[in-house]
């Protein structure tokens, strides 16, 4: 299993020099990936933005959104040619990553209603595709990015099948992930795929001396639209020791995963080594 980290992206207050610097290490530490998570109405860089940022700083390491909230852009030839030149300026490192989101605010303010967002989701998916196929949108130096689709509906799944590399599933524990891995590859089967899906995971990690303290103030803050008691969870069940890093990345590689995405709680770029520490990177 490929071990990935997340950028300090969604952590409010993050700089610049420390978003670069992470991306720095992280490839140094020999991460197999960075990832990104979409809201709009919060204190986080725009997903694309974040990885073009680290993609001029590494030379390696893979790119990954995951996921973002394609219903929120309108226009997906737009999306379509944002990925191809993030994608072309990493030299082909970029695995796109689309889901839902179910944030009121987030759809209130880009002016989109929040019903029929899986119908817009299969267009946007569907208009991608053609364009990437279709070589109308560039830069096309480096190819399409990979393409990967989050969600744990089942047409999550079937959308994965029939326009994607793969699925990815969200940061709900190694049992979940397996759950809907299976489904997602029942989908790929129904659908005619040869081979099986990409799946990709979440987690989150907090480490070091201020670990409890970070976690709630970063994941009880950004999750806490869900209601404290799963905000709670949330923070509780965030990795804050080196033997919970080990313990989460054993379970996630028995349970099947591809990649693990573990996501920070804290934009100190100690937090890097610190988790290439625990994870025997």
């Amino acid at each position: 299993m490929d071990v990935a980290i997340g950028l300090p992206s969604a952590v409010p207050g993050t700089r610049g020099e420390q978003l670069v610097e992470w991306a720095r290490r992280a490839e140094a530490r020999g991460f197999s990936s960075l990832g990104t998570i979409d809201r709009l109405v919060y204190d986080n860089y725009e997903p694309l933005t974040a990885l073009a940022a680290a993609a001029a700083v590494t030379e390696r390491i893979g790119l990954c959104t995951s996921v973002l909230l394609a219903p929120l852009r309108v226009n997906p030839a737009e999306l379509a040619k944002q990925a191809l030149s993030v994608n072309a300026l990493s030299g082909g490192r970029l695995t796109l990553g689309l889901g839902l989101g179910a944030r009121d605010d987030d759809y209130e303010v880009s002016g989109v209603s929040l019903s029929g967002r899986g119908a817009r989701l299969d267009a946007t998916l569907e208009r991608i595709v053609e364009l990437w196929d279709k070589g109308e949108v560039g830069p096309t130096v480096s190819g399409r990015p990979g393409l990967v689709v989050g969600g744990h509906a089942d047409a999550s799944y079937a959308r994965a099948a029939r326009f994607a590399d793969g699925w990815v599933a969200s940061g709900t524990g190694p049992d979940q992930y397996a759950a809907g891995a299976a489904k997602a590859r029942e989908a790929w089967a129904q659908a005619g795929r040869d081979g099986e899906p990409r799946t990709l995971a979440l987690a989150y990690f907090s480490l070091g001396e201020s670990a409890e303290q970070d976690a709630r103030a970063s994941l009880g803050d950004y999750y806490a639209w869900l209601g404290d008691e799963v905000a709670q969870m949330i923070v509780d069940g965030a990795a804050k020791d080196p033997d919970t890093v080990k313990h989460t990345l054993a379970a996630y590689e028995a349970a099947g995963c591809d990649e693990l995405i573990l996501f920070p709680s804290s934009n100190d770029p100690t937090q890097v080594d610190l988790l290439a520490d625990a994870a025997n990177l």
